[in-house]
């Protein structure tokens, strides 16, 4: 993924140009700075030179500028060449700047701003930072020969060792936007594999849940038939109904817009219990309001009903499910609401240390919602889990109602939905 080019990126930093435009771009960047070169053309054009010194002004500075631009374009245009050809033509450079203004005259100075700045764009920076200040000095050193210009050797010296730091900087500035580049394909990358994973996570909690609803009237309407038809047709219809709510979930799932509500969920747990001949004692808790309750909060405890009692009837194999929702305090002094689902069941399978995908799910939901998930055997046997999810502003009146302890031991359910 590339940044296209924009007002705070003209130059196309740290980016490979894509199309004529930007090529054009790039070599604008690096052709203007050649205006500095006018004290040597101007030398060259005056014609005061001896043939020798004029033959080797042309051809030097025509070298220089070739290797210059062909070393800086291909540095900013494509992917860098390797660290020997690159010392070896920023050497010449340096070797052209150093000849021709010693043999030629002052004017020609001018060459070491241009080698270093090839020398801050291609070179590490532990290279840089003192070849910068040696051709600065090599620079005072050659000036010194030329008694009229001594005075302007700071005008020479200063723009080279600014001109090979700021190309430092900028390099620095270009490996920065890369990395930042990728940090934010990486960050949409994770983004996307985050949003997959809720929607994997949804698409499982809702068709799980109907689905065994669908599975279990399926089975139910095929043994009342052809004893008792109408019993059978009821069951259809509730076959009808439940599929065609699962479609109405899913499609809100997908489009991140569904949170479920306990009162929904209850229902569907009341038809779900009933249809597997399961006895269930419900807490009329669960259909009162809760002060303090998010909806994040609220939306985890629905989940966290749907999974358990899914897991009731398709894995426990109980005659009676216990729900209640529970008030309580932490040793934190924080109120949590805990919503407990209790079987008759089996009970977790012996050696079972995993959980399924379901609890999974549902324990990174809690985690969202800064809530938790603890599972294991009840008492008496069976199967307990309990979802626990903070509350927000305490109660006006008196303490949070403790109810009864049903905790379960630490363990994992056979079970995952």
């Amino acid at each position: 993924m590339t940044e296209p080019e924009t007002e705070t990126n003209p130059a196309m930093f740290g980016v490979a140009p894509r199309t004529r435009k930007q090529m054009l771009t790039k070599c604008i960047w690096i052709v203007i700075w050649f205006l500095y070169l006018t004290g040597p053309i101007g030398d060259l054009a005056e014609g005061d030179l001896s043939p020798a010194d004029e033959a080797l002004g042309w051809a030097g500075l025509l070298t220089f500028i070739v290797v210059y631009f062909a070393l800086l374009f291909r540095h900013m245009t494509h992917r860098p060449l390797p660290s020997g050809p690159i010392r070896a033509a920023v050497l010449f450079i340096v070797a052209l700047a150093v000849l021709l203004s010693w043999e030629i005259g002052p004017n020609w100075l001018v060459l070491f701003t241009f080698a270093s700045v090839s020398v801050g764009v291609t070179q590490p920076f532990h290279v840089s930072r003192w070849a910068i200040p040696a051709l600065a000095a090599t620079l005072v050193l050659i000036g010194l020969r030329y008694s009229h210009v001594q005075v302007y050797l700071f005008a020479y010296a200063l723009p080279c060792l600014l001109s090979g730091f700021a190309m430092v900087g900028v390099q620095h500035m270009i490996r920065t936007m890369q990395e930042l580049r990728a940090a934010r394909e990486e960050v949409a990358r994770l983004a996307a594999n985050e949003e997959r994973l809720r929607l994997a996570r949804d698409l499982h909690d809702l068709l799980g849940h109907s689905l065994s609803l669908i599975t279990l009237k399926s089975e139910l309407a095929g043994r009342m038939l052809p004893g008792t038809p109408e019993a059978a047709a009821q069951q259809v219809a509730d076959i009808e109904r439940v599929s065609r709510q699962a479609l109405v979930d899913v499609r809100e799932a997908v489009t991140g817009y569904r949170r479920p509500r306990l009162a929904v969920e209850l229902a569907g747990v009341r038809a779900a219990l009933r249809t597997a001949a399961i006895r269930a004692d419900i807490d009329p808790a669960l259909e009162q309001e809760h002060r303090g309750l998010t909806a994040e909060g609220e939306g985890a405890l629905a989940w966290a009903l749907r999974e358990a009692v899914t897991n009731v009837v398709r894995h426990s194999g109980a005659d009676r499910c216990e729900v209640l929702l529970t008030e309580e305090w932490e040793a934190d002094e924080r109120r949590y609401l805990c919503l407990s689902v209790i079987d008759d069941g089996t009970g977790p399978k012996r050696g079972g240390g995993h959980d399924g995908n379901g609890l999974i799910g549902l324990r990174e939901r809690l985690a969202l919602a800064d809530g938790r998930l603890e599972t294991g055997t009840a008492r008496g046997g069976g199967f307990a889990l309990r979802a626990y999810v903070p509350l927000g502003a305490p109660p006006l009146t008196g303490t949070a109602a403790h109810g009864t302890d049903h905790s379960p031991a630490p363990h994992h359910s056979p079970s995952g939905g």
